[in-house]
């Protein structure tokens, strides 16, 4: 049984309203009742709920206008939304603003159960965070992802605030940025941090073998299926399941996801038994994903559906002031792993590792200095132990275009060529418009002038202002 987390239901059903909060007392907790959000506010303040789950629509206040009033609030509470069938859209618009998950109506008991036992653990979560937090400000340090730049700062600090609800998550960024880093990270730092974390990479497995590989199978199910294999679902129960490279997963399968992460109720290959599933699911892509959508290799349904939150890696060239710790950090790592003494990095080995432009990010300052801790064995890193060739940047192939280059044909119009830059740097910038706008030289309020010039849903998007 749980502690007595004292939980307010606000539902403006009569009979839904007491049958709920009849539910949750009888496991363990403490419940209040209100009818609508305003009432619910006048019980907060009187009461001090840790945990509301609310109808999401209501008379006089619902439950998203309750929402933002909750979060104009220091307390922190977790918000459950119960909404309709049809109503996904506005659930996920409600997790975007604060709300810890969400259950469809009729409420599943054994699902509810599952939220509230997770949301009942983040107060305790969270008083570990601000501890995790005051180390941060110290050290530059968030789990195994080390800076203290600006770029990295505002990764932790979107770190934290995600960590301990149980919203997806999408982690973009060039191949090598540490996005499985980042995804472990967030599962360290939630509720579900004693529970299993399962990576897979779905661009490493067979289109013939993802559907097995992730929602498992049952014995008899295809040709060389001679015994039961529990998915990777079921291998992260209660935890957290990455999924990397998710634009390469077949558009089928993407479907078939889709319905598990709405319904999450899970049925192996063969079986005709669907399984309630316990999972938070997290992915990662190196591509853009809205260019992914809009060329058929994603779902678009699936995307908002795991894009509530997005965490883009930057590539280490644009922080490269974070390479003298990261490499720190590496080398205790790797002193450890090889059984080595090297103290640290000379100086002029450290300039040679500043100015390199790193194509292959993280990963390849990691092989780098592990190539280097083994061959110099102990003391300072010198020049003389980076590979052969070391900053000697090969020549680009005749008639290979820069993948940044902007391509204008003979008779295109200065308009065009505007119009061509400020795509291209939106595109560079995964749509965050304040970034375009620093980079172009113009003001926010410029670009978005010239969005609704050009007729586009960019200027009335979703993405970071």
């Amino acid at each position: 049984m749980p502690t007595q987390e004292k939980v307010l239901i606000v539902e403006d059903e009569p009979h839904a309203l007491s049958g709920l909060a009849e539910l949750v007392s009888g496991w363990g907790y403490r419940t209040e009742t209100a009818r609508d959000g305003i009432e619910a506010l006048e019980k907060v303040t009187a009461w001090q709920p840790g945990i509301i789950v609310s109808d999401l629509k209501m008379p006089r206040m619902d439950g998203l206008e309750l929402l933002a009033r909750l979060g104009e609030s220091s307390e922190k509470i977790a918000v459950v939304m119960l909404t309709a069938q049809g109503s996904i859209e506005a659930a996920v618009e409600a997790m975007k603003n604060g709300a810890y998950d969400f259950i469809q109506k009729p409420v599943d008991a054994p699902r509810l159960r599952s939220i509230l036992t997770n949301a009942s653990r983040q107060r305790e979560t969270e008083r570990e965070l601000e501890v995790t937090r005051r180390k941060l400000r110290e050290s530059g340090v968030l789990g195994s992802l080390v800076g203290a730049s600006r770029k990295m700062q505002e990764i932790f600090t979107l770190i934290e605030r995600v960590a301990p609800s149980n919203v997806s998550v999408l982690i973009t960024g060039e191949s090598g940025t540490g996005k499985e880093l980042v995804a472990r990270t967030l599962h360290d730092l939630s509720p579900r941090r004693g529970k299993p974390f399962v990576a897979v990479n779905c661009a490493a497995i067979p289109e013939t073998l993802i559907e097995s590989e992730i929602f498992g199978h049952e014995k008899g199910a295809f040709t060389g299926a001679i015994e039961r294999r529990a998915g990777c679902f079921e291998l992260a129960e209660e935890g957290t399941l990455l999924l990397d490279e998710i634009g390469e997963m077949p558009v089928g399968t993407q479907a078939k996801l889709l319905r598990v992460l709405e319904d999450h109720k899970l049925r192996r290959l063969g079986s005709k038994v669907e399984s309630p599933v316990d999972v938070r699911v997290l992915a990662a892509t190196n591509k853009n994903p809205e260019q992914a959508v809009a060329t058929g290799q994603l779902r678009g349904d699936l995307f908002y559906r795991l894009n509530v939150f997005n965490i883009h890696m930057p590539p280490l060239r644009e922080h490269c002031e974070d390479i003298p710790a990261i490499a720190e950090s590496m080398i205790a790592d790797m002193n450890q792993k090889h059984q080595r003494k090297v103290t640290s990095l000379d100086n002029e080995m450290l300039a040679r590792l500043m100015a390199h432009d790193w194509p292959g990010n993280v990963r390849e300052l990691r092989n780098t200095i592990e190539r280097a801790v083994v061959l110099g064995g102990e003391g300072q890193l010198q020049p003389r132990h980076l590979p052969p060739g070391f900053g000697s940047r090969p020549p680009r192939p005749a008639g290979e275009v820069p993948a940044n280059a902007i391509q204008l044909e003979v008779g295109a119009t200065v308009d065009d060529a505007e119009r061509l830059l400020i795509f291209k740097t939106l595109e560079s910038t995964h749509n965050n418009k304040t970034r375009a706008a620093e980079i172009l030289g113009i003001s926010l309020k410029t670009l978005h002038n010239k969005l609704r010039e050009y007729g586009t849903a960019a200027a009335a998007g979703s993405a970071e202002e």
